[in-house]
């Protein structure tokens, strides 16, 4: 991608003349599309302003839908069968309705039943569903939808899955290249592989000559085959977040259940068997202090158990077998316990005595205890005969539920509870607020735990003393304790086996608790399950949906204590009487277990001798449909008696109490304490209290209370809410008109009753909020009834409809208060929405009413209207006020008149918006509050009315009465009004009141008439405008304007409501800019342009006016995009995310499948491009992050420095000047006033919205007529196009396929938030850079090669986001997004492929084509370079060629840049490992060549390119696949063989030349991928080629900077450095052939103080090289500013190695070409560089702080090196390397090449003797060595820095014995010192260099002797001397020198060398030497010694002593053995003896 985005494009300025620009002006002036975008066009209504929309329903009157032809017939009008009727029957959970059977049934019950039982009424609009409110694009129906794509084949995926291809062969020739053979392998043998190779398939008719119109036609078809249909499909789906306008059908209201545990009862089992056992259940939550379900009774004994009691027991029921249980809770918490109480036959005895065998006997000691049981067993059977109907407490145990939960389910619960706690859009907060656990603490979930089998074994004896509920929460709080007392308590032994686990969804063989049978019961005989009604903890909101009324009473207590006579076994017995009979006794107590379904009386247990016993006793009762006056509870007192006496009766009645159920019409509950009555009651008892003494009656304890009970009704029939049952009452009172009526204790008669029904309509606001919502729906429904059928009371109808629709307000916003948790994300009650949904109807008149319809299949009654609007009359006045006109007197005419008109009702929705215009403030709030239930209501009832009433056939603006629309108009206004005054004090009402009344306008248009809509709207914008103009925060208004635009616009008939089929009409008198723009002409076309066209693609007055809708959204995006719009970032988000949506919608609706369908829907979003294009200086770059987004307009444009400017021209006030004359008065000051600085340009979109823009943009581009698209084009101006083809490069660039490994990479950066959030940042930090700035650093940043993955917006483009929490996806999910990424790519590259074929037929005629074509064909050149698909490459290809076949001259005569572009592209796609890319990419590299050839016979150009390229990419391509790139070579040449028409030409010839050129680069390129793995091998290789290059001055640069980049990769940066040096000279040698400046460097020389290296490139001499020669040196470097560049970049390698001082030597060569150019800029800058530079020297003098490098020598031994066999080489490695490191490092990389146990590191650093080598193996011997220096050297090289840089020579020392070892005694220790001579000097562009030669001298014992006192002594001094001193290291190095015990010590040394006078006189210097040595050493401790007496403290004296006298010691030792003298030593110097001291004489072996 080398050029084409490197440069700035900038280059071509058109040069544009004065006439031109007058022309531009002419048109800025006239306010035509290009200038300011808020002056639109045409009619000139400004953007901000509304345009008046046309009327709808004229318009389609006087168009019918006739007139369009097939298809788009659908689009001109709403379907007839848009809105119908649904009868939805109601869902009943069981299989019988459960309702009452008796018919006497009072009014309340028989309301009740009707509601409960009639099926729901929807109106509904049968495309709703299309629409994107209802329909929604999610993630999950994109990936439906993505079902069934193909896979693109992408070149980058095919790449990693070949990794081993067949060049990675271990055949051990290939292991290696030798280095030192030619350049090239044998040109003969290249020929000859290449002509055996198979060539690819040829492209058939390539080499016909056809007319270019065909080829063009021939491609289109092939492009247009197989396309996706729905772009965005492939787009991940809109943010959920912008949804404002997303629905949902409400839920069916339905019975509300809890979490739901199932709980089975398995076995019970005792130590003994004796007698029958009963088990209870029920939960109970101990911080409540509540039972919180009603009890389960169950029995497991064994039948022959069960048979003791056959006396009892006839047939028990089905039902009362049931073993398991569903209980519901709905407020799960960790204090909840399921109680388990068992009970046993009554029996003689206390409990405890009755536990005492359980207690004590053991099931082992059975046979012991065998009479004890048998005679316990006998007793049992006799109490079961004789007591068998009573029970007795007997023990009970608890489970501690959140124990189960949580050990049961921890690692399930994880896993499926996240699937519940985060549910989707849809269903969040669906389950009511009982989802809200109560505080943190006790979230605690029953749901989705793993199912648990319990064994319960203890149980603890019931206390009869503590039976009650207080004792048990007490008991079960003590449980909690670790510390129990229960737990010392001595346990009845049992196993209780229970099953818990969570209840399944459905279950079977249910029973609910009416003990209906649960829908599905598959058979009635199978033993059921039973759901127990849950009592909840807390209040529970829901409406009932199903009948119930049941009745618990709970006895618990009795006081008989004063009750004289044999009272103390009590039991007592509860009837239900209907009347005082004793057999009126109703069946209607449900049966425990093992009994009858349902009995006529029941017992409490009996507790034995106690007279006040307590009770835990539940009684369950079905209460009957009709509950009167005389229906009571009777409680009956027995003594039973245990022991069979004669004479005595089993029980005796000892008293009586008794409760009457109905009070004043109210069922009566709650706690009661009665007192008891010793005898029987008299008759009629039963219609008073027993509080009421009556005469003759014996009270126990003188009628004091004595028995305490309680009763709670659960009851869907009895609100049990005082004011509720006051307001039912008297509505069924005026309903059945029966008077006078008793309420309370008043008497109500006609004249009174209205009075109570006002004050009870104001009082329910009163009412207690659980029964208030349980009943909601029987409120509603009576208050809608009284606002349409006001009630007649003494033959006047009662105007009640304010009182009505006040409580109305007040219910509703209860309601909503109490499920405020609920509500969904809009603020909505999901409770009210499905009663608007569902539940409400209109209140039936009779059928047979005058006027009325006939009747329709929802109910007997349908609506009936009367003359105008019902009066409210009253007959008995002579005057009545007009409800809806309080100052309107109506005369009352004959009673039948006013009977007629009474019958007539009003209609809810006028009477609901009339009351709402005419509300007060406080009812007004309230409605304000929750206006989207009015609004709905009103909906409802608008289409209830039009749909019974048969309406639909009837004109729109004939469907409702005028002053009805009035009243909306009026609210609509009002609403409006609040919601803008309400937006800064209470964001949250504004918002949810915006959007209702959005979604009220737009159901509006689905029922009125649309244009009287679209007024309101243009209203509502209205005073949304004058706001803004003061509005402290306009982004607030214009958020909410924008969401209620995009609810308007989320209609499903959205298409229709624009009008897509009208033509748009040019407004009627030509406004002057439109003479004006049609004057003149455009830059395409020779006529003038077509104003239709403009207006289509402009926000133009007529299209804003024709396209309502669309213009509204369109002109939303636009102000949001506009540079000073506030809050810009959200709003672009929100602006462009709503067409985005609108777009998706229209792609997945089936509606707009067919083409020319969509083709009209895309007309409406036309301007979306002109809006783009415009937009573009702020969209995100992807192309190369932030900097020159307008790379081709700036080419086409004439030169403009500000890209900001609005009109994207040139400057309206400069070119004003230019064309001669004034500006224009009325133009904006604003934009026409100063140049267009960056702040104008306005705030950035973010990466995310700015990619969403662009795939809207591509949808039209797909979608649009392709001729109006070319009409467009032709009207465009040249820079407007150069826009347009920018934003074209733009979507390639973003829509990029990133490959599989970015899918597995990215799946760590999940975070969309966060990702948005950087790319916002680093927008605001770096978008204040110039973009002009930006692209010079840019592009001298850019590698010299393309495809560097654009890093940047990789990472911020959020196209993962969907997942936004979840951060790792399954392999499948990253397949799935590589398959719809790769897709996408290729679709949005084709589109862009279209279009620009549309532009190139659209400027074919053009004068300033050669221009727009070159843009033209850097877009599609970048489409190419940029990963793509094989089949866009195919497509992308075959457009290429077309291009360069009808227009050549663009690459062959103007800059050589675009043909070195389309060259590197070729050849990379020559290479693919894809077949079909390869062959279309081989014939257009074919075709560019005999192109090329045809027009001037020489093909030098494209020779020279494609050899460069080649090299270019073979440097730099990692996957680059050279087998696949020599079948492309030959397909080329077999093109050429076969290609008649040149058959007599050269050219073939030429052809085969060049391929045979390029086949030898590819050979060397093979050893290179064989050696990727190897970085040394590889640089080696490269350096070959390069060096093979040194005749071809192109490419051996090429090939230097591909190896700076290689270095640069691994780190080597003083080696890239290097190669850039070498690169600087060879263009230095060049431009000195050129001529001869005296700036210039002289050519290779002057860089020789910068590396002595470098005069290799001075092999380059006059006879190789020609510079006029075409095609030769023409590369951008071979020029000064190349130059410059080069050792610019130099000079930063050399900064990143740390080798400042070179960076000077660098600078010293750049400043004078600089200051020949006067570039101060560059030299300010150079000489700042410097500074730092010269710094960083100083600071870091000593040198550690930047350490240059470690070098080791490594040798290689052995065949399998094959060219590296016996090679020695010195390896520069990172500094601080140690041994270990790199001899791993080799070892590990060989290893892996040659194979396990082939490769030997040597450890030593001796000689390698070959022949002991095994010949198998492969040897690597590595040695640390030194830089070493001459003396002579030393003076020169000071600093650090001259040690480290230019080293040649190299040192190391191996020890050794004579017997081999490495070390041994002194006297026989020597030491071998090899220096090593490289070939190049370090560092050089390579890290390794040949070791040329090599010198080893060997020290005898003696001279290692000397070598290492000499290093002692040095170690003393630099210790003592050194400042500031360090003690410990003197010490440390003194206590080696003196100390006595040092191993080989100085005393050693001395005694060994110096205690004899040598034999030899050869050895006498050597001795002599040491002797001096050691003086020295002497001296030297002597000065250590007294150093360190300076600087100890007073602890260290000790220490120092020792010292010194271990010194004294040794001096003493040493003083004889220095003090000997050498006669000889004195004779003159032989000449045998040889200056041993001097380098060169030592022994000598060379290698």
């Amino acid at each position: 991608m080398a050029a084409a985005e490197r440069r700035a494009f900038a280059h071509k300025i058109n040069r544009t003349v004065a006439a031109e620009v007058r022309k531009q002006v002419s048109r800025e002036r006239s306010g035509s599309p290009h200038s300011s975008r808020r002056c639109s066009s045409s009619l000139g209504v400004p953007l901000t302003e509304v345009v008046e929309p046309l009327d709808f329903e004229d318009v389609l009157l006087s168009r019918p839908p006739d007139v369009e032809p097939g298809p788009l017939r659908d689009l001109v009008e709403f379907p007839a069968d848009d809105l119908e009727l649904l009868l939805q029957p109601r869902e009943c959970r069981t299989t019988e309705p459960g309702i009452p059977e008796d018919g006497k049934m009072d009014a309340q019950v028989r309301a009740a039943v009707e509601m409960y039982t009639e099926d729901w009424i929807i109106a509904h609009r049968r495309y709703q569903h299309l629409s994107a409110a209802y329909n929604p694009i999610t993630t999950e129906t994109q990936r439906e939808r993505q079902k069934g794509l193909t896979r693109q084949v992408f070149e980058q995926d095919a790449s990693g899955d070949e990794r081993s291809g067949p060049e990675d062969s271990d055949d051990p020739r290939h292991s290696s290249g030798s280095l030192d053979d030619t350049p090239r392998s044998s040109g003969a043998s290249g020929i000859f592989d290449l002509r055996n190779l198979a060539a690819d398939s040829l492209l058939p008719s390539l080499l016909e000559r056809v007319a270019p119109e065909d080829v063009d036609r021939r491609n289109e078809a092939l492009r247009r085959q197989h396309r996706p249909r729905a772009l965005l499909a492939l787009y991940p789906a809109p943010d959920e977040d912008e949804a404002v306008e997303r629905c949902n059908r409400p839920e069916p209201p339905r019975e509300h259940f809890g979490q739901r545990i199932l709980v089975k009862c398995l076995s019970l089992k005792f130590e003994i068997e004796i007698e029958p056992i009963f088990g209870i259940l029920a939960l109970y939550d101990v911080r409540e202090k509540k039972k919180i379900s009603e009890n389960f009774y169950f029995d497991l004994n064994s039948d022959s158990m069960k048979g003791l009691l056959r006396a009892h027991v006839t047939h028990p029921a089905i039902s009362t077998l049931a073993r398991s249980a569903i209980f519901s809770v709905t407020y799960p918490s960790p204090d909840i316990f399921l109680v388990i109480k068992l009970e046993k036959v009554l029996q003689q005895g206390d409990i405890s005595e009755c536990c005492e065998p359980y207690m004590v006997m053991k099931e082992a000691d059975t046979a012991k205890n065998k009479e004890k049981l048998e005679k316990l067993r006998l007793a049992a059977e006799q109490f079961c005969t004789r007591l068998g109907r009573y029970r007795m407490p007997f023990a009970w145990t608890a489970v501690h539920l959140a124990n189960i939960v949580s050990s049961a389910g921890q690692p399930d619960r994880d896993s499926d509870s996240e699937g519940e706690r985060r549910p989707a859009w849809t269903d969040r907060r669906r389950r009511g607020p009982q989802d809200r656990t109560s505080s943190g603490d006790d979230a605690c979930s029953f749901s989705g735990f793993r199912p648990a089998t319990l064994t319960v074994t203890n149980f603890f004896k019931q206390e009869a003393e503590r039976l009650s509920d207080e004792d048990l929460f007490k008991f079960l709080a003590d449980m909690r304790r670790p510390t129990s007392l229960l737990r010392r308590l001595r346990p009845v032994t049992a196993q209780l086996k229970i099953d818990i686990s969570p209840a399944p969804e459905n279950p079977h063989f249910c029973l609910s608790p009416e003990l209906l049978h649960v829908k599905p019961y598959p058979d009635p005989r199978g033993r059921p399950t039973k759901e127990i009604l849950e009592f909840p903890a807390r209040e529970v909101y829901a409406p009932h949906t199903s009948y119930r009324s049941l009745l618990y009473v709970y006895p618990h207590s009795l006081n008989f204590s004063s009750r004289q006579g044999s009272v103390r076994n009590l039991a007592v017995r509860v009837q239900y009487m209907a009347g005082e009979d004793p057999s009126q006794a109703l069946p209607v107590i449900f049966g425990k277990s093992s009994c009858s379904e349902f009995t006529r009386e029941a017992f409490t247990p009996v507790v034995y001798h106690n007279k006040s016993p307590e009770f835990y006793e539940e009684f369950k009762l079905r209460l009957p449909a009709c509950v009167t006056e005389n229906h009571h509870l009777l409680f009956t007192f027995y003594h039973v008696s245990c022991q069979p006496r004669p004479g005595t009766a089993l029980e005796t009645p000892v008293g009586f109490t008794w409760i009457p159920l109905l009070q004043h019409g109210r069922l009566r509950t709650g706690p009661f304490c009665l007192p008891v009555s010793v005898d029987q009651p008299p008759p009629s008892y039963s219609v008073l209290t027993p509080d009421v003494a009556l005469p003759g009656m014996r009270w126990v304890d003188g009628h004091k209370g004595v028995f305490s009970v309680e009763l709670t009704a659960v009851s869907s029939v009895h609100p049990q809410d005082p004011h509720l049952d006051k307001f039912f009452t008297l509505v069924h009172v005026l309903e059945e008109g029966a008077f006078p009526f008793r309420l309370k204790d008043a008497v109500l008669s006609e004249g009174t009753v209205e009075q109570e029904l006002r004050a009870s309509l104001a009082a329910l606001r009163l009412a207690s909020p659980e029964p208030l919502v349980a009943f909601s729906h029987h409120v509603l429904d009576k208050l809608v009834r009284l606002v349409v059928r006001p009630p007649v009371i003494g033959g006047q109808i009662v105007n009640l409809g304010r009182g009505a629709f006040e409580a109305m307000a007040h219910v509703v916003s209860l309601v909503h208060r109490s499920l405020e948790g609920a509500q969904d994300t809009r603020g909505h009650c999901p409770l009210l929405a499905a009663y608007v949904y569902y539940a409400f109807r209109l209140p039936g008149t009779e059928p047979s009413l005058p006027g009325g319809a006939p009747p329709v299949t929802v109910q007997p009654a349908t609506l009936a209207r009367g003359p105008g609007r019902p009066a409210s009359l009253y007959l008995a006045r002579s005057k009545s006020i007009s409800s809806s006109n309080p100052d309107l007197a109506v005369a009352p005419g004959s009673v039948d008149d006013e009977v007629s008109r009474i019958l007539a009702s009003k209609l809810l929705h006028e009477e609901l918006a009339l009351q709402w215009v005419v509300s007060g403030s406080a009812v007004r709030e309230a409605v304000l509050q929750h206006a989207w239930f009015f609004f709905q209501l009103m909906v409802k009832s608008m289409m209830l009315h039009l749909l019974l009433g048969q309406k639909l056939d009837t004109p729109r603006k004939l469907r409702f009465p005028g002053r009805f629309l009035d009243d909306i108009a009026a609210l609509v206004g009002s609403v409006g009004l609040e919601v803008i005054t309400r937006v800064h004090k209470d964001a949250e009402l504004a918002e949810r009141l915006n959007a209702s009344l959005a979604f009220f306008l737009s159901d509006l248009l689905s029922l009125v008439d649309r244009g009287f809509v679209f007024s309101l709207v243009r209203a509502l914008y209205k005073q949304v405008a004058t706001r803004l103009q003061s509005a402290p925060n306009p982004a607030v208004l214009l958020t909410l304007r924008m969401d209620f635009t995009r609810i308007l616009c989320s209609h499903e008939h959205y298409v229709t409501l624009n009008l897509p089929c009208c033509p748009l009409s040019p407004p009627a008198s030509p406004s002057p800019s439109v003479s004006s723009t049609a004057s003149q002409s455009s830059t395409f076309s020779s006529q003038a342009p077509d104003p239709k066209v403009i207006s289509m693609f402009e926000l133009s007055g007529p299209f804003r006016q024709q396209h309502f809708l669309a213009g509204l959204l369109l002109t939303e995006l636009a102000l949001a995009m506009e540079p000073e719009a506030e809050g810009a970032s959200l709003l672009h988000k929100k602006a462009i995310c709503a067409v985005h949506t609108l777009l998706c919608s229209h792609d997945a609706d089936p509606r707009y499948a067919e083409a020319t369908v969509k083709a009209r829907v895309a007309e409406l979003y036309l301007p979306l491009l002109s809006l783009s294009r415009d937009t573009l200086p702020r969209l995100h770059d992807f192309a190369e992050g932030p900097g020159q987004r307008s790379r081709l307009a700036s080419m086409l444009d004439s030169d403009t420095e500000g890209e900001g400017d609005a009109g994207g021209t040139i400057n309206p006030s400069v070119a004003m000047a230019i064309a001669g004359g004034p500006l224009a008065p009325g133009s904006r000051a604003s934009i026409s006033q100063g140049p267009a600085t960056a702040a104008r340009s306005g705030y950035a979109l973010s990466a995310e919205s700015s990619r969403t823009l662009l795939v809207c943009v591509l949808w039209v581009l797909k979608n649009a007529e392709p001729a109006l698209l070319q009409r467009w084009a032709a009207d465009l101006t040249l820079p407007q196009l150069g826009r347009v083809l920018d934003l074209l490069y733009l979507c390639l660039a973003a829509f990029e396929y990133k490959g599989k490994k970015a899918f597995e990479r990215i799946n760590s950066l999940t975070f969309k938030k966060s990702l948005d959030m950087k790319a916002r940042l680093e927008e605001a930090i770096l978008g204040t850079i110039g973009a002009r700035q930006e692209m010079v650093r840019r592009s001298r940043e850019r590698s010299p090669f393309g495809n560097q993955e654009n890093v940047r917006w990789r990472k911020s483009i959020t196209h993962w986001r969907q997942t936004s929490d979840r951060v790792d996806k399954t392999k499948d999910e990253m397949e799935h997004e590589a398959l719809v990424d790769g897709n996408l790519a290729t679709e949005a590259s084709l589109v862009v492929l279209d279009t620009l074929e549309i532009i190139v037929q659209t400027v074919m005629l053009s004068e300033a084509r050669e221009s727009i074509l070159g843009a033209v064909l850097k877009v599609v050149l970048y489409s190419l370079g940029s990963a793509q698909s094989a089949l866009f490459l195919q497509h992308g290809l075959a457009t290429q060629r077309a291009l360069v076949s009808k227009f050549p001259e663009l690459l062959f005569e103007e800059d050589t840049e675009l043909c070195a572009d389309l060259c590197l592209r070729l050849l990379r796609h020559c290479g693919s490992r894809i077949s079909a890319i390869r062959t279309h990419a081989s014939a257009s590299l074919y075709l560019l060549m005999r192109q090329n050839f045809e027009i001037g016979n020489n093909f030098a150009r494209v020779k020279m390119q494609v050899t460069m390229s080649l090299s270019s990419l073979v440097g730099t391509t990692q996957n680059f696949s050279e087998e696949h790139l020599r079948r492309s070579l030959k397909t080329i040449l077999t093109y050429a063989e076969e290609d008649v028409g040149l058959r007599d030409s050269t050219f073939a010839e030429q052809v085969q030349d060049l391929m045979f050129n390029l086949h030898m680069i590819l050979t060397d390129t093979v050893k290179m991928k064989e050696h990727q793995e190897d970085p040394e091998m590889l640089i080696d290789l490269m350096y070959r080629i390069a060096r093979g290059y040194q005749g071809s001055p192109d490419l051996r640069l090429t090939w230097l900077q591909n190896m700076a980049g290689k270095h640069a990769e691994l780190g080597n940066h003083a080696e890239a450095a290097q190669c850039m040096v070498h690169a600087a000279a060879l263009v230095a040698e060049y431009l000195a052939l050129l001529e001869d400046s005296r700036h210039l460097p002289v050519g290779c020389v002057s860089f020789q103080n910068i590396s002595s290296n470098v005069l290799e490139e001075s092999a380059i001499s006059d006879d190789i090289l020609s510079p006029d020669e075409e095609g030769f040196c023409s590369g951008k470097h071979f020029t000064e500013m190349g130059l410059v560049g080069l050792l610019e970049q130099a000079a930063v390698y050399f900064t990143m190695g740390g080798l400042y001082e070179a960076v000077n030597e660098v600078y010293k060569t750049l400043i004078p070409i600089l200051e020949a150019h006067r570039d101060y800029k560059k030299l300010a800058a150079v000489h700042g560089k410097l500074q730092e530079a010269f710094t960083k020297i100083m600071h870091q003098s000593s040198g550690w702080e930047r350490v240059f490098g470690t070098y080791f020598r490594v040798g290689f031994y052995g065949s399998r090196f094959g060219d590296l066999d016996e090679q020695e080489f010195v390896y520069k490695e990172p500094s601080i390397t140690k041994l270990a490191e790199i001899s791993h490092r080799l070892e590990e990389f060989y290893t892996e090449r040659f194979g396990e146990d082939v490769v030997e590191i040597i450890k030593d650093s001796n000689p390698v003797d070959k022949t002991k080598l095994d010949p198998q193996k492969a040897y690597i011997q590595i040695t640390y060595v030194e830089p070493h220096f001459d003396t002579y050297e030393l003076k020169d090289r000071v600093t650090y820095f001259d040690r480290n840089y230019g080293l040649r020579t190299f040192l190391f020392c191996t020890p050794f014995t004579p017997d081999g070892r490495a070390h041994g005694e002194l006297p026989e220790q020597h030491k071998r010192k090899t220096l090593l001579s490289t070939a190049h000097a370090f560092p050089y562009i390579k890290t390794r260099i040949r070791v040329c030669h090599r010198e080893e001298t060997v020290l005898t014992p003696v001279e290692v002797a000397i070598e290492d006192m000499q290093k002692k002594t040095r170690e003393l001094a630099f210790a003592t001397e050194q400042d500031p001193p360090d003690a410990k290291m003197l010490q440390m190095v003194l206590q080696g020198s003196v100390g006595p015990t040092v191993n080989q010590g100085p005393l050693e040394v001395a005694q060994v060398f110096l205690a004899e006078i040598p034999e030899d006189p050869k050895l006498f210097r050597h001795h002599n030497k040491l002797r001096l040595c050691f003086k020295d050493f002497c001296k030297k401790c002597e000065d250590a010694l007294r150093k360190n007496k300076a600087l100890i403290g007073p602890d260290q004296k000790e220490y120092h002593r020792e010292l010194e006298r271990n010194y004294s010691r040794l001096r003493e030792a040493l003083q004889p053995l220095l003090t000997q003298r050498l006669p000889q030593l004195l004779a003159p110097n032989t000449a045998g003896l040889r200056n041993s001291l001097n380098r060169a004489s030592f022994r000598k072996t060379d290698l």
